[in-house]
């Protein structure tokens, strides 16, 4: 009973252990020039990512290990991985700045799991807040698949340069990011979730790079629209009731 009790807690740290595994398998591959396998490596681990933690809440499982191992797991997988696979396809044209660019995201990165690590508990449920690091990874590694693969694309490495910039800073940012935790699962939300979600996983298996890429970045934007929202207008209209009254 024993030995059963310790394999089922050794089991999401394999997850975890995959996840660092694939990081590395993709930072070969930038190296190496296979971009397109590099980028596949990384959405792997995003899986292997999530597996991890959801196993070891469903086995009952969870420990101040794993999630450190977790932490370490994805500033291998989602910092170091992606910077590598942006210096080798468009960060070394750009001399010393792209250099800078590279760092500045696995650093901003490391930040980003940190103070998530240290705000876990006191957090908002239905939002991150910071661009999540397998976001930001996942999101720039597809930019660069499809600057990879068509050719419209070549000339513009320079805004893959700024979106790799910005997607450093929007993870240290206190710009929130809707977590998708807490569903309502009531019928008429659930039926129109299940639509909704039907077709884009319908696009995603038509279109993988280009679907997964064009929703991904609408994830993103409507974290800042709806940042700048709140930052500028609804103060303000905030601000005009209150003098009406």
């Amino acid at each position: 009973m024993n030995e059963k009790l310790k394999l089922i807690y050794i089991l999401p740290n394999l997850f975890t252990a995959a996840s660092i595994f694939l990081g590395v398998l993709s930072m070969l591959s930038s190296i190496k020039g296979d971009f397109s396998l590099a980028i596949i490596y990384i959405v792997l681990s995003l899986v292997f990512d999530g597996l991890d933690g959801r196993v070891a809440r469903l086995t009952n499982t969870t420990s101040k290990f794993g999630v450190e191992f977790d932490s370490l797991a994805d500033i291998v997988a989602f910092g170091v991985a992606p910077a590598m696979l942006f210096y080798f396809s468009v960060g070394q044209n750009f001399g010393r700045f792209g250099v800078l660019i590279t760092a500045l995201f696995v650093i901003f990165g490391g930040v980003r799991l940190a103070r998530f690590n240290v705000m876990s508990g006191a957090s908002e449920p239905n939002v991150f807040i910071g661009l999540p690091i397998p976001t930001a990874a996942v999101l720039l590694a597809l930019w660069i698949g499809l600057w990879d693969k068509y050719e419209i694309f070549k000339g513009y490495e320079y805004v893959l340069l700024g979106a790799a910039a910005v997607f450093s800073v929007l993870m240290v940012s206190n710009v929130r990011f809707p977590s998708f935790k807490k569903i309502n699962y009531e019928r008429a939300n659930f039926i129109r979730f299940l639509i909704a979600l039907l077709l884009i996983l319908s696009l995603i298996y038509i279109y993988p790079l280009e679907a997964s890429a064009i929703c991904l970045s609408l994830y993103v934007l409507y974290g800042i629209v709806r940042g700048v929202w709140a930052r500028f207008f609804a103060k303000h209209i905030n601000l005009k009731e209150s003098k009406a009254c």
